[in-house]
């Protein structure tokens, strides 16, 4: 057992990728600073922020997770969020990506129509 208990931590494919790529940029940008090198620096902050949009893709691939707890079947690294091309609720990676889970839908307009004569 974790020294959090029994939860979803949300290790995912998303989390580990974009975590690699990161440490990595960071790591470049470590050695600029060392060299006191502009463009050493450029490529460690390329990478690094290339490490924020590489776990967006794979979230919205579905390849992150939602927020809150999942099912502990679903808690391997290996599960594909399938609900992913829908958006998440309350996720700014989904409403970025123009995917609005929950989101009301609009009402027709026979139904706008209708209403206005009656009411």
């Amino acid at each position: 057992m974790s020294a959090h208990g029994h939860v979803d931590m949300g290790h995912t494919v998303a989390g580990w990728a974009g975590t690699a790529t990161a440490v990595v940029g960071f790591t470049v940008l470590g050695v600029a600073v060392a060299a006191v090198s502009v463009p050493i620096a450029l490529a460690g902050a390329g990478i690094t922020l290339g490490a924020v949009l590489l776990t967006w893709l794979l979230h919205l691939a579905g390849w992150g997770k939602p927020s809150g707890p999942r099912p502990e079947s679903a808690w391997s690294w290996k599960v594909r969020d399938r609900s992913a091309g829908r958006g998440h609720p309350d996720c700014l990676g989904c409403r970025l990506a123009g995917r609005r889970a929950g989101a009301p839908e609009k009402a027709s307009s026979t139904v706008v129509a209708a209403s206005t004569v009656t009411g």
